[in-house]
Parts: C-alpha cells; sequence; structure tokens
C-alpha cells in the first residue's frame, strides 16, 4: 500500500528573524532576547560575581545600549531590570547601576561596528583557560569552523578594562569579524541579533572545551584549510547562528515565562 502523500514545503513551519513594524516593538524584541539570553547564560553557570555583560543596540537610539544590571544575578533578571546606558556609561533609563569597567568595552565596540546588535562577553571556564594560552580557535570541529578566519586574539592583558583607549584597541582587534580572545581574561561574541551574538558565545565556549579536551587527550588531527573555509561559509553567518539558537530561546521563555515582565 502506497504511504501518505507528503506535506508540502510551504505547509511546514520554519523560523527566520522577525521583521517589525514599529520602534517599539523592535525595542521590546531586543530587551526580551537580551532578557532571556542572560537567563540562558545564568543556567550555564557564565557568570562570576559581577562580571559578565550581554549588550543590546537600542533600535532608535542607536548610540545607546541595553545591558543587564550591576550586582543582579543572570538568573533573575527581567526585561523591566533591564538598564538602558549611553556611550558614555551613564544610565538614561532604569532603575540599577552598570558594572563601568564592563561597559567600556562593550560601548567601544558598539562604536566601532554600526552593524553589530549586541555584544555578550562572559569570564566562562573554557573561555579563559584557552585565553590562557594565548591561541585561537583550531578547526578540529564542524562547530569550530564558524569561527575559522573570523575570530581575533587581543594578546596583551592591562588589568581590568576601565578606560576607553583599551575598549578602542578590543574593537580594533575584534575588526569586522564576530569574535576575539581576550588573552588571559575570556571571549566576545558580537551578532547583527542578540540571538547570534548569544549563539556564537555559546558555540565559542562549547568549542573551547572540545579543544581543551582534546589536546589532552592526545594530538587533534586539524580539518583542512579548503574544508574549513567551505565549513564556514556555511555555518558561519548570523542567520545560521539564530536559528541554531531558536530552541535555547523556546526552552528559555516557556520554563521562566516571568522574564518578560
Amino acid at each position: 500500500m502506497q504511504g501518505p502523500a507528503p506535506v508540502p514545503t510551504d505547509q511546514l513551519q520554519f523560523a527566520y528573524p522577525p521583521t517589525h513594524t514599529t520602534v517599539e516593538d523592535e525595542r521590546r524584541h531586543r530587551q526580551e532576547r537580551l532578557a532571556g539570553a542572560l537567563r540562558i547564560f545564568g543556567r550555564l553557570g557564565f557568570e562570576d560575581g559581577v562580571s559578565g555583560h550581554v549588550t543590546a543596540r537600542d533600535p532608535e537610539f542607536t548610540d545607546c545600549a541595553w545591558v543587564n544590571p550591576f550586582g543582579m544575578p543572570f538568573a533573575h533578571v527581567t526585561v523591566g531590570d533591564l538598564v538602558l546606558v549611553n556611550g558614555e556609561g551613564q544610565v538614561v533609563q532604569g532603575r540599577h547601576h552598570v558594572n563601568q569597567a564592563a561597559f567600556t568595552v562593550h560601548a567601544e565596540v558598539h562604536r566601532a561596528r554600526p552593524d553589530v546588535v549586541a555584544v555578550a562577553h562572559c569570564h566562562t571556564p573554557y573561555g579563559r583557560a584557552l585565553s590562557a594560552l594565548g591561541e585561537l580557535l583550531e578547526p578540529l570541529t564542524q562547530e569550530a569552523c564558524a569561527f575559522y578566519e573570523d575570530h581575533a586574539l587581543y594578546d596583551t592583558y592591562t588589568g581590568v578594562s576601565v578606560d576607553a583607549d583599551e575598549g578602542r584597541r578590543i574593537a580594533d582587534a575584534l575588526g569586522g569579524q564576530k569574535a576575539v580572545i581576550l588573552r588571559n581574561h575570556g571571549l566576545l561574541t558580537v551578532g547583527a541579533s542578540v540571538d547570534a551574538a548569544a549563539w556564537w558565545f555559546l558555540s565559542m565556549e562549547r568549542c573551547a572545551q572540545v579543544q581543551l579536551a582534546a589536546r589532552a587527550a592526545g594530538r587533534p588531527v586539524l580539518i583542512d584549510r579548503r574544508q574549513a573555509a567551505s565549513t564556514r561559509e556555511q555555518l558561519g553567518s548570523d542567520l545560521v547562528a539564530w536559528i541554531n539558537y531558536q530552541a535555547q530561546w523556546q526552552m528559555i521563555s516557556r520554563a521562566e515565562p516571568d522574564l518578560l515582565t
């Protein structure tokens, strides 16, 4: 007996980044995704004391960015808790302080990269371990190839980043790429959406873990340059990152809907 006819492809659901008809809708969307990303990072243990920030550029006041409040656990952040900060680190909307040292870097990256909507930086275990080696990610896996020749090393350490000059040097090291490894410090990723920046950070931390584990176990076999570059072209776009991130967003928004308040 012949089986049932396949469902027409135009009737199958497939998520794409939303479009917004008003700046208010776009702002709310970015705020929701920012609060969700912070909750996810909190679940994964990415925060370390008061270290760690994710920022999202405001769609109207493009020299300002929304950011998590200073000292508030990632797991507690809601949309209503987010703080709007200008390029000088001054709070222009919200009830909380912001980590000035951390925001300095984010502000300079946002200023240098008008194409970037979001920036993610946390002091994660594997990211810090890789950064202590002063090395880039190697093309060891399919996932790592997304970063092949599309991330940089900021090869210096000057203590806590508290001045704009340091932020500008980090932004210069990042250039037009999706991520930078801050030596002896950690990882920083960017994206054209909160979803993309968050996914790149999640993926980069996992790639760092795999690289360290592979090296500890033996002598890793690298993917050759041509294949690594080809895989990056397939998997390294912000659209692919956005698509990959949607399962994370669905999980956190359904499990913790209070983040939207």
